[in-house]
This record gives structure tokens, sequence and C-alpha cells, in this order.
């Protein structure tokens, strides 16, 4: 065979070769997956909203090159991850309705659902708090169990064991619910919530806490911001909850996180923006807990950089709200919770992690819409110059994060050191000394315990007198007392998880239910009732929640202040205790009870208090 025999049968093999390879690409891009959505992140907006546009971000796959239109909303400013996984749209409503998202791609296309909805009438609602209430703090998970079938669903079987301290306990909204009664007798007007994010729906079993499965029973740990977690219900039972709660008069504040998600979010290994978090799981920052550092002019910057981008305890990712995707995010997500169940406050988690650029914005945003609505934030320590910081009305390095308040943990440490421990009064006259820090003392919210420190009654030397003086004092100063459940019948327990027992009669199966008199030890109902006369006091004498304070008489055991026209004594010591106040001269009444008609000049016994009201 000649050589240019072969020539043709080359250029035929060539062509062949050519059309194989162009057939192939062909048939691998019309084999390409249509796109697909998984969540859509709000699910929903209002009409009226200060926010419009509002910055949607859809998760699914395939939206590589996707366009994005609206079917009775205005779909603009486009934006696709890099991987296809994530899409931003800026979606303008007008008028309420289900309308519809449509992402196309050469590859196909897909509807996402997005509502337009009328805001909630604001009656009853969006009241925010003030010296004028009681808050109480219920753990749902373990405060009650009133619908058993989500104890242990299947989504996230295996995580409910109340031996456990660390599982699920079965408590949820319906046990709330169910006791908004006893909460109303009580005399609480406030309900502090902790969030009720979806956490984490599977097991575990190389979490470093005690060798166990770790769950987010506490609801600090989110796997999604948009969805109630299924241990406590779902989002119709959460709004069944707070409308409840209105129309017994309570408000509702709800715990939100910023700072930080779960480990377990989707976002940890696949975030909607590179900069999403600061770093990854591979690659982080410790938290190392620096506050200080916030407002040192000597501290480095690393100690800044690493108070406010490490991950928690080493564990939860830290949300970087430099990024405004993420920012973003975040306002629209705390302002949904606010509007979709008409909330009155929030408590915000980790207040110091996050830049106070982001706290001015984001305070801004509630209050665009909801000016009443108040948060207070969590510092979380015992030096009044550091936590007063955090407290907006004043700029701090350029900077009012407007802020409503925040918990007086100085105070606190002040309670537990007299009441529990013993020792000298004069400190909580030194804590309110301090008061000159703040540009809204009276704001402070107040408390002796919560689930991030151990009872009072684990304290050494702690009894149950002490713990009635340390109420009498919470329900009688300046500030916005506050009640950790279970604390208001003696609960005992220890440092984390300990101090988030279960509430007796919370469970069918408990032996007793502290709920209801004949329930209680008459231990328990030496304290409930003594809290519930002070919280009933506290309604009827104004100048106990607003009345000026002034101190009357200080020793190491005695101390007297008036509120206004209202006088308290306290006697921490063992011996009886003689006052001698500069008051007018008249007689006064005890509304305690213990002392009766008593004259400015009394012996008060050991371990005793008094509300003097005059005759």
């Amino acid at each position: 065979m000649t050589r240019a025999a072969h020539l043709p049968s080359c250029d035929r093999q060539g062509a062949v070769t050519n059309l194989t390879v162009t057939l192939f690409f062909l048939l691998a891009g019309s084999l390409q997956a249509a796109p697909t959505v998984t969540k859509v992140e709000p699910p929903n907006w209002w009409t009226g909203h200060s926010i419009n546009p509002v910055r949607v971000l859809i998760t699914g796959t395939g939206f590589t090159g996707a366009q994005a239109t609206g079917t009775g909303i205005q779909i603009d400013n486009v934006k696709v991850s890099a991987n296809g996984t994530y899409l931003f749209a800026d979606v303008r409503v007008t008028a309420a309705g289900k309308h519809s998202i449509k992402i196309a791609t050469r590859d196909g296309s897909v509807i996402a659902p997005f509502e337009v909805l009328t805001p909630l009438p604001s009656a009853a609602r969006l009241q925010g708090f003030s010296p004028d209430d009681l808050i109480y703090l219920i753990m749902p998970d373990r405060f009650s169990n009133g619908d058993p079938s989500n104890d242990d669903p299947a989504i996230s079987a295996g995580l409910f064991d109340r031996s456990k301290s660390r599982y699920y306990h079965g408590g949820d909204l319906q046990g709330v619910i169910d006791h908004l009664p006893y909460l109303k007798d009580l005399g609480v007007t406030t309900l502090w919530i902790n969030p009720v994010y979806d956490n984490v729906n599977h097991l575990n079993e190389k979490e470093r806490y005690d060798n166990l499965a770790i769950t987010d029973y506490h609801g600090y740990g989110a796997v999604d911001f948009y969805k109630v977690e299924e241990h406590f219900g779902d989002l119709p039972k959460f709004r069944e909850f707070v409308d409840k709660a209105h129309a017994a008069g309570l408000k509702v504040i709800l715990d939100m996180v910023e700072n930080h998600t779960g480990p377990y979010h989707p976002w940890v290994s696949d975030p909607p923006t590179p900069t999403w978090y600061h770093g990854t799981a591979a690659s982080h920052i410790n938290e190392t807990w620096r506050t200080w550092t916030l407002l040192d002019p000597h501290a480095p910057a690393e100690f800044r950089k690493s108070t406010l981008d490490g991950w928690f305890a080493d564990i939860l990712p830290d949300l970087n709200q430099d990024d405004p995707e993420t920012a973003r995010y975040l306002i629209q997500n705390t302002l949904w919770w606010v509007d979709i169940a008409g909330l009155d406050g929030i408590r915000e988690d980790t207040l110091p992690y996050v830049p106070r650029s982001f706290w001015h914005d984001w305070m801004a945003a509630i209050k665009r819409d909801h000016p009443k609505v108040r948060v207070v934030g969590e510092m979380f320590d015992g030096d009044a110059s550091l936590v007063s910081y955090f407290q907006g009305g004043k700029v701090r390095d350029g900077i009012d994060t407007g802020v409503d308040t925040v918990f007086d943990f100085p105070m606190y440490y002040a309670i537990r050191d007299v009441f529990a421990k013993g020792n000298s009064v004069k400190s909580l006259s030194s804590t309110l000394s301090h008061d000159y820090l703040y540009p809204r003392p009276d704001l402070l919210v107040t408390f002796l315990g919560l689930h991030d420190v151990t009872r009072f009654m684990n304290e050494s030397g702690a009894t149950r007198d002490g713990l009635k003086l340390a109420f009498t004092y919470l329900f009688t100063t300046r500030g916005i007392p506050m009640i950790y459940y279970g604390d208001e019948i003696g609960m005992p327990g220890g440092n984390d998880p300990d101090n988030r027992r279960d509430f007796p009669g919370g469970w069918k199966e408990d032996p007793r239910n502290a709920f209801t008199p004949e329930g209680r030890t008459p231990e328990q109902a030496d304290v409930f009732e003594y809290v519930r006369k002070l919280a009933r006091l506290r309604q009827q004498l104004p100048d106990l929640r607003n009345g000026q304070l002034t101190e009357l008489a200080i020793t190491d055991n005695a101390y007297a202040f008036s509120r206004g026209e209202v006088i308290v004594a306290l006697n921490n010591g063992k011996q009886a205790e003689l006052f001698d106040l500069p008051v007018k001269p008249g007689t006064w009444h005890d509304a305690l009870g213990s002392l009766g008609d008593v004259p400015a000049h009394f012996t008060l016994p050991p371990h005793a208090a008094a509300i003097l009201i005059k005759k």
C-alpha cells in the first residue's frame, strides 16, 4: 500500500475523532442537572417594612450562570457563589400574597416560593420591657414536657434521654404554654426564652464534653436560623406560645445569637461567601475571651482580633459581620423573628465578641420598625467599667451601639458574695457606686442566677434565708429583676449542665409537681410564697420599680435604703441589728408582715428583711 493510499483513511479517522469529541461535550452539557432549591432565607417578608428590597439567600445546586426573575415581585442584584450552591438576590416586595422566584440556567429552571405578608397588629405586641417588669428565664427543654410526641423525632432520633445531662429531656413550647397560669400567678410579667433555632440533629460520639453525644438542647448551636428546633415544636407552635403569652398579659423576650453558628451548620463545610466565617473548621483562631482588650488602649491588635474573630470555645464557628452579606443576613433574620411573632424584646448572646459597628447597624434596623422593642446584651464580667462599655447611649470608640441595656453581672457577683457567702453588705453599695458608668443604670437586668452559673443554693454557705434575702434585694433595688426558672423554689444545681435540671413536675412521671402548692416540699413552698409576695409588693408599690434609690444605713451586716417613699431594710448577720434611720418621724408598716407597725428606730432579727411603707 502506497503512502498516498493511506491519506484519505487518516483524514476520515481524524474527522470521526473530532466529531466524537464534539458530540461528547455537547452531550455532557445537555446532561448537566437543572438547578434545585432546598432553602429560601427568609422564606417571607412584609409589606410596609423599612427593609425593601429584602436580600434573599437561596440554597440549592446548579446555580452557576443563573438568572432570576420574579412573579409579583421584582428581582435585582443577583449573585451566585463560586460552586453554584447559593444564590443571593434583592427581592422588592409590594403586594401581599404568595409569589415565586424563577431561577433559570441553560440546563433548566426551578421555582423558589416566596410569600409577602401583612404585618401583625401591634396591639399587645412589640412592647419592650422596663423596670416595671419582672423577667423569668426559661430553658424550654428543662421546663416542662407538654407534647411527648416530639421527645424523639425521627429526624434526630437517639438524642432524647433524661438520664443524660447533655441530651434532650423533652421540654418544649407546649410545656411553657401549659404553665402560663403558674407564671402569671407567680407575678412575672415577661418571659425570656432561650434560643429556639433548629440545633444539631445527629449523634457524634467524638465530641469533647464528657465523652457523650452533644446536643444543643440549650439552643446556642444553630444549624438553621429560620426553623424551630423539632424537639420544641414548630413555627406555628412558637407563634401560638407568643400569642397565648400576650393574651395572658405576659411579654416575650427571645434569645438570639449573631456571633456564631453551631459546628454542624451546613455553612461550615460550604459557606455562602468565602468570608462568611472567620476562618474554617481546619484553620481558625481560638476565642481567648480577652474582652477587656476591646477598650484597652495598650492592647495589641492580635489580642482584639482573637476576641472578635476567634471560634467560641474553639468549637463554635465565628460569623464575620464585616462581610456585608453575612451582616445583612443576620440583621434580616433578627427582624424576621421579631415580626413573625410580634416579640417584645431580644436577649443577645455573646455581645462583646461582635464588632460595635455591627451592633450599631443592627440596633438601628430594629428601632426603625419597632422603636419600643428593647435589647439586653450579655457581657459576662464582674467589672462595671467593662460591662458599662457595652450599653448603648454613649459614643465609645466613635460608635454608639444603641444596645438598650446589659445584664448586671457586677451586681450578680455582689449578691452572691453577700447573701450566699455571708460577706459584708458593703459590696452592694460599692457596686451601686459604679452606676455613673452606665448611660441607663435603671435598665440594667439584675439577677441572682441564670443558665451559665451554678444555682444560688449550690454556693458554699447558701441557706434558704439567704436566698430569701437575695430575692428581697433583687426585687427592691434599681434595675429590671430576672428570675431563673426553679430559683423560686430554691432548686439546687452545680456547674453546667447540672444548673439546668428539669423543673420538678414538668414531666408526668415526676414524683412531685412543684407547679402546684400540694406538690411542693415545705422548703420549696416557703421560698415560692415569699417570692410571690415580693412580686406582688413590687407591682403594688410603684416606688419599688421606679423610685429614686437613696442609701440610709450601711454596716457589715445591716443595709437600708429608700426607693422613693418606701424603705427597705436588710439584716444579713447572725445577730439582731438596730436600725436608726434618718427619716421623718411617723409610724411605718412592714409590708412583708414580719414586724407589723414599726417606728423609724427598730430592731431587725437575724437574716431578716423589712419593706416599710407609711401608714
